[in-house]
């Protein structure tokens, strides 16, 4: 056995313990090396994390703006669902054509004037800056005004999927027997001037309505109360749906169409599968229309109470439409279902910021009983709206605007870097007044008036020109179809036998005009009646 006073065993323990220190030494020096090399969040300084956290508000934003315009603009494949399914079938080429081509054009327009109209700044009218997106910046803000932080070509993105949908709003009455080429000039100045105009006025910086004065209303408004609209029960609904009824009026009824009080209809859809289809498929791209409007990824809160009304809100106008025309004709209508969660949707896009869940299942319920009595009221007089768009977007916009001054309960705005609260929007019956009531009265009717009247002025100017640039069809194109007479095709091909080149029907012909019989040339293996006039 070794004592430890020998001189070996001595040398020996200091190698070793030399060794053990040395190994320590280099753990540590690789620790402080790591950490210098790899340097991670907790190890920065405050001010370094503050301003790392700070940079990826715009990357956030922004990311969550474009998965919202995405989904706006996939409303598009909704509307021409619904309108096709809706329509009769000899016009459903037609509105597969003219959706398109509205989309193309809103959005050559929209680059080149549209955006500058609406948002090119501060103005109370109309704005001046970044016609053809020039001397655009990275973001679009203007501090103390309008502040997104949002990348710029995303918010026009964005922008121009609402332009999109209000135009798109506009043909839905007017289904049937407008010309191709009055389509054409109608929307150049609905896509091009009078909807970013309007819009200006709401959502621009320094727009009238929204910029603390509301100029000759001032006497009658609350210093500080001005006109609300979220996401636009009034800028996208109640302008399209005024675009649509001027349409309607300045085209007149289709031809051989019976109204209620003259022992008539409302004429049936030709494809109710596809019409549900495409209006689930708008339920869905609501979910970017409406809680997209944040413009900030970081209201997360927001999101999420904006995204949950406007789904209670459709819910119970489905169901409230529904058993409210159940007792005329003992019938579940499936029509009335969609229009009525449409309707409910339409409805709470204003609000949806500023309500609870129990006030967005009663904003939507109201617009289940809303929409059938304006498709009454239009069949009352006579307005021919093949797919209910005034209806829908014009009378539940109309309730969704002024829901705010009734159900609105404190809640404050979105902000880019989360909820501003310094504000609290209330209604009357959460203690708020009659203020907030009175701004969106005076909002939702200059909408009707203003856009009511330079409406009309330019359809009925569109029906005075002559030739194929009139607004209607040629009675006889009409009577063919506007797919054929149109486009030259039919949207459902189908060979019968020699001498058949095509057909378009249903089991019965009962998308023919009411009193012009229909004579029939054919049938196939099952007993389909081929016609010539479908």
């Amino acid at each position: 056995m070794s004592s430890f006073k020998e001189r070996d065993v001595q040398k020996r323990f200091g190698v070793l313990l030399a060794g053990k220190i040395v190994g320590v030494a280099a753990v540590f020096a690789f620790i402080a090396g790591f950490a210098f090399f790899f340097e991670t969040a907790a190890g920065a300084s405050p001010g370094q994390a503050a301003m790392k956290a700070s940079n990826l508000i715009s990357p956030i934003n922004t990311m969550w703006v474009l998965v919202a315009a995405f989904l706006v603009f996939f409303m598009q494949a909704g509307f021409m669902a619904l309108e096709a399914g809706f329509a009769r079938s000899r016009e459903s080429v037609n509105i597969m054509m003219e959706c398109i081509f509205d989309t193309c054009l809103c959005g050559i327009l929209y680059y080149a004037i549209g955006f500058a109209f609406q948002f090119g700044g501060p103005a109370a009218l109309i704005g001046t800056k970044y016609f053809f997106l020039h001397d655009a910046p990275a973001t679009y803000d203007y501090a103390g005004v309008f502040d997104t932080k949002v990348a710029f070509l995303a918010f026009f993105l964005f922008q121009f999927a609402f332009a999109d949908t209000a135009s798109t709003i506009t043909s839905g009455a007017m289904v049937g027997r407008t010309s191709f080429k009055g389509d054409i000039l109608y929307s150049l100045g609905v896509s091009g001037f009078i909807y970013p105009i309007f819009a200006h006025w709401v959502w621009g910086p320094g727009g009238w309505l929204n910029s603390g004065t509301m100029g000759w209303f001032d006497p009658l408004v609350k210093e500080g109360v001005i006109f609300r609209d979220f996401a636009g029960s009034t800028v996208v609904h109640t302008v399209g749906a005024m675009l649509a009824l001027m349409g309607a009026l300045a085209l007149g009824p289709r031809l051989g169409r019976k109204f209620s009080r003259d022992g008539g209809g409302p004429t049936a859809p030709h494809d109710l599968n596809i019409a549900a289809i495409g209006a689930v498929i708008l339920w869905f791209g609501w979910y970017g229309f409406n809680p997209g409007s944040t413009l900030s990824a970081m209201d997360f809160v927001g999101i999420g109470r904006v995204a949950t009304n406007t789904t209670l809100a459709a819910c119970a106008g489905g169901l409230v439409a529904v058993f409210f025309v159940y007792p005329r004709s003992k019938k579940w209508d499936v029509g009335m279902a969609i229009n009525g969660f449409l309707g409910g949707l339409v409805a709470v896009t204003a609000p949806c910021y500023w309500v609870g869940p129990t006030g967005a299942i009663i904003i939507g319920a109201v617009a289940g009983i809303i929409v059938p009595l304006v498709v009454d009221l239009l069949e009352h007089l006579r307005i021919d709206d093949p797919i209910g768009a005034v209806a829908v977007h014009g009378g539940c916009g109309i309730w969704g605007t002024l829901s705010i001054g009734l159900f609105a309960s404190g809640y404050g705005l979105p902000g880019p870097d989360g909820a501003d609260s310094s504000v609290a929007i209330k209604g009357l019956f959460h203690g708020g007044g009659t203020d907030q009531l009175l701004a969106q009265g005076i909002g939702s009717l200059s909408a009707i008036v203003v856009v009511g009247l330079v409406g009309g002025i330019l359809m009925f100017s569109i029906a005075k020109l002559p030739g194929s640039f009139n607004l209607r069809i040629a009675a006889n194109d009409e009577l063919e179809g506007l797919d054929l007479a149109e486009h030259g095709l039919p949207a459902y091909h189908m060979e019968f036998g020699q001498g058949f080149a095509y057909s378009t029907y249903t089991g019965k012909p009962f998308d023919a005009p009411a009193d012009d019989p229909v004579p029939v040339v054919g049938q196939d293996a099952d007993g389909h009646t081929e016609t010539e006039k479908v």
